[in-house]
């Protein structure tokens, strides 16, 4: 008899490539006595083929039995015609549920489905030690990117982000200083460009300029602030985060109008909303649209783009978890109150208090400490 099914079905977000468990995952989980259902050719993109998986164990099986599992494991939430697989079972994955479509968290209040968002976890210092490896993936994107868009073969201003004989050019404006932020300032102070970065807190910007350089501009995030350096800014990275809760529009479309032509936006802050009042979600097939003259970088899962090295990074991050919960089962887990705050949905209530509150469905909210 196995101890607990884990399954592992294969991505359906555009063009979204990571996979939930690495093949040493699986061997990790297999030694442990578990049993695990991984999709057929559900690792390829991430370049860990099938016979990967079965020679450390797992099961190669088709989407429906992956998602029969008692604890399912993905990298970005269910889509629509996932829905019908929710069942009254463990989901461990990116959820976002305050920015997704109400639909998702009405299906899983009604399969009861005990979701668990990796966006959510904290540790003992109340960082967000699943969410953090992909930001920082998404922050060194944000930079690149934006350098992509700036050319004018894509109709961008025509400038580069980068030192040219001892001279920087290029202007990129970073709005929030956590992973996302850090990550994005220290690649585009790397390449040479002029960088600011705007945070909420002083007491930081001292340890900020430490750790991107000493050339950083620091400053303190003001709408003030920000209206006066976006109007000259050719690249804005969109890098706020409220935990677990819809993102605050820290650049308003006012604000955007005043940019000049060519210039690029990345909200990296997407997942949960954008903090750009004109963003809207894109994907990897369609990843831009132009709005006031300025390009709009909004894809919603950016770190598909490098679906090895996000692999990688991601699941170093959330085996130890899995691993946790599958040893020592839901309940005596959760008594791990970090673990426990990542829980958003559980015996058909909401359990945390902001994805109810974005949603408008507060009459759907009880405490997990009451469910368990």
């Amino acid at each position: 008899m196995f101890l607990l099914i884990i399954g592992i079905p294969k991505e359906t977000k555009d063009k979204e490539n990571r996979i939930a468990l690495t093949p040493e995952g699986a061997k990790q989980l297999v030694s442990k006595g578990h049993k695990v259902l991984v999709e057929k050719n559900a690792g390829a993109g991430s370049g860990f083929i099938d016979e990967d998986y079965a020679r450390n164990g797992a099961a190669m099986v088709d989407t429906e039995k992956a998602w029969n599992a008692d604890i399912v494991v993905k990298v970005k939430e269910p889509l629509e015609n996932e829905y019908k697989f929710l069942k009254k079972q463990i989901l461990f994955t990116y959820l976002h549920l305050a920015a997704a479509p109400k639909a998702l968290t009405e299906s899983l209040l009604k399969a009861e489905t005990a979701s668990i968002a990796y966006e959510t976890v904290e540790d003992s210092y109340n960082r967000l030690p699943l969410l953090a490896p992909m930001s920082a993936v998404a922050g060194n994107m944000s930079v690149t990117i934006g350098s992509y868009y700036l050319a004018k073969f894509n109709n961008g201003k025509g400038t580069m982000l980068g030192e040219v004989n001892g001279k920087l050019y290029g202007k990129v404006v970073i709005i929030g200083d956590g992973v996302v932020g850090r990550h994005a300032a220290k690649t585009a102070y790397g390449m040479g460009a002029n960088v600011f970065i705007f945070g909420r807190h002083e007491e930081r910007m001292d340890h900020l300029r430490d750790i991107i350089g000493k050339g950083a501009h620091v400053l303190l995030s003001t709408p003030e602030n920000i209206a006066e350096h976006i109007k000259d800014a050719d690249s804005v990275v969109g890098a706020v985060l409220v935990k677990g809760a819809k993102a605050p529009w820290v650049v308003t479309e006012e604000m955007v109008k005043t940019m000049q032509p060519g210039s690029v936006i990345v909200d990296v802050s997407i997942d949960q909303g954008g903090c750009i009042e004109t963003s809207k979600p894109t994907s990897h097939t369609n990843p831009i649209f132009v709005k006031h003259g300025v390009t709009h970088y909004c894809v919603t899962n950016m770190p598909g783009a490098y679906p090895r090295t996000s692999t990688l990074a991601l699941t170093n991050a959330t085996l130890p978890y899995l691993l946790k919960l599958a040893s020592n089962g839901f309940e005596k887990s959760m008594k791990d109150g970090g673990f426990a705050k990542g829980v958003n949905t559980h015996r058909g209530f909401i359990t945390y208090k902001p994805v109810a509150n974005d949603l408008n469905m507060d009459d759907k909210f009880t405490e997990l400490k009451d469910l368990i």
